[in-house]
């Protein structure tokens, strides 16, 4: 099966809603997120809509979707196959791509749909012309050794940072990065 991974449209954020409180459903994908589902599906639809619209335009926040290429009809909420969230951070030492809120459904995993997430949106990192983006992070929970593996192939390392779990302060979360590429290798 192939994907179509593309930037969100604004008009989309019923979609992006069903598939942001799946995430935060899900038994083994909501140690990854620092949301609670209730207090996510208590959030009046104008805070959907806005993160749609300002992941749109990219206002400091670009959200891309992962969509099916199995010749199914679109069919509006739950189309979806997954989804990864790119936040620019500027206060950080250097411009920096902070990853959240990657998540693919169960019945697409394994599938390459989160590689091809990853993929897009550290592209999309790396074409930022202001501001010059030099690393991409992301957190991973101390439990999420799946997750972690797949950023370990993507090239993320350890910083040696971690924190408390929001939900969890018992548990960790480690930053990982990825920094940019000095020289494209062509071929």
């Amino acid at each position: 099966m192939g994907y179509l991974v593309r930037t969100v449209k604004a008009d989309e954020w019923p979609q992006i809603k069903e598939l942001r409180l799946a995430a935060l459903a899900d038994p083994i994908a909501r140690i990854a997120f620092n949301e609670t589902h209730e207090r996510a599906a208590a959030y009046p639809d104008d805070v959907w809509r806005d993160r749609a619209e300002r992941s749109a335009i990219g206002d400091g926040i670009t959200t891309f979707v992962g969509e099916a290429d199995d010749g199914a009809p679109e069919e509006g909420v739950g189309r979806l196959a997954g989804m990864g969230v790119v936040l620019v951070e500027t206060e950080e030492p250097v411009p920096t791509a902070h990853l959240v809120a990657v998540y693919v459904r169960p019945e697409h995993r394994g599938t390459g749909l989160a590689r091809q997430l990853f993929g897009r949106a550290i592209d999309w990192s790396w074409e930022l012309e202001t501001p010059r983006i030099e690393r991409v992070r992301l957190w991973v929970h101390e439990e999420n050794a799946r997750a972690e593996a797949l950023y370990g192939r993507l090239g993320f390392v350890r910083t040696g940072r971690s924190m408390a779990g929001p939900k969890q302060p018992s548990a960790l979360e480690y930053e990982m990065t990825l920094p940019r590429p000095r020289h494209r290798s062509w071929g």
